[in-house]
């Protein structure tokens, strides 16, 4: 911006003028990028939307594993037979092997919520510092991967949503 002046420096009114204005247009274009962020549609909207798809994520890794290592001890109690014990043993050695992932998941992406979690307050605590209001209107890139995200949407386990009832889905298999 301006030009630096020795201090006691006397000032011409014109260049006075001039840098204010650069300072306005530069002040103006400061808020135009915070706008750009949307940072209120980040911290309401965005983040808390991560927070809770993370955390459907670790629900059902978790689960998917209790369900995968109650039917290995099942099948471990199936009665002996010529060679079958064996063949089932070592199957349900390699699904215990493979149902660690859960916990070396469940603590990276609980990680992954603690850093939204800080991010999510630190960027509340900016927006409100500075005033920020979202931009207008939805940016039109954002708009298209909405509307493309809800096209492709399979609409799988609906977590405290409106899902199908799993009675009904079977009616449709009867």
């Amino acid at each position: 911006m301006g030009v630096q002046r020795p201090l006691g420096a006397a000032i011409n009114p014109a260049t006075m003028v001039t840098e204010l204005m650069e300072i306005a247009d530069y002040t103006a274009h400061v808020r135009d990028e915070i706008a750009a962020l949307r940072a209120n549609e980040l911290t309401h909207d965005r983040i808390p939307m991560a927070h809770e798809e993370l955390g459907n994520v670790l629900a059902a890794t978790a689960g998917a594993t209790n369900s995968i290592m109650e039917a290995a001890e099942s099948m471990l109690a199936l009665p002996d037979g010529p060679g079958y014990r064996d063949a089932v043993e070592s199957g349900i050695g390699t699904i215990f092997e493979a149902c660690a992932f859960q916990d070396i998941t469940g603590q990276r992406i609980g990680k992954v919520v603690a850093a939204l979690q800080q991010f999510e307050v630190r960027l509340a605590r900016f927006s409100s510092a500075v005033r920020a209001r979202d931009a207008a209107g939805q940016d039109p890139a954002e708009a298209e991967r909405n509307e493309r995200a809800q096209r492709l949407l399979l609409n799988g386990p609906q977590p405290n949503g409106p899902a199908t009832a799993q009675d009904d889905i079977d009616a449709l298999f009867a």
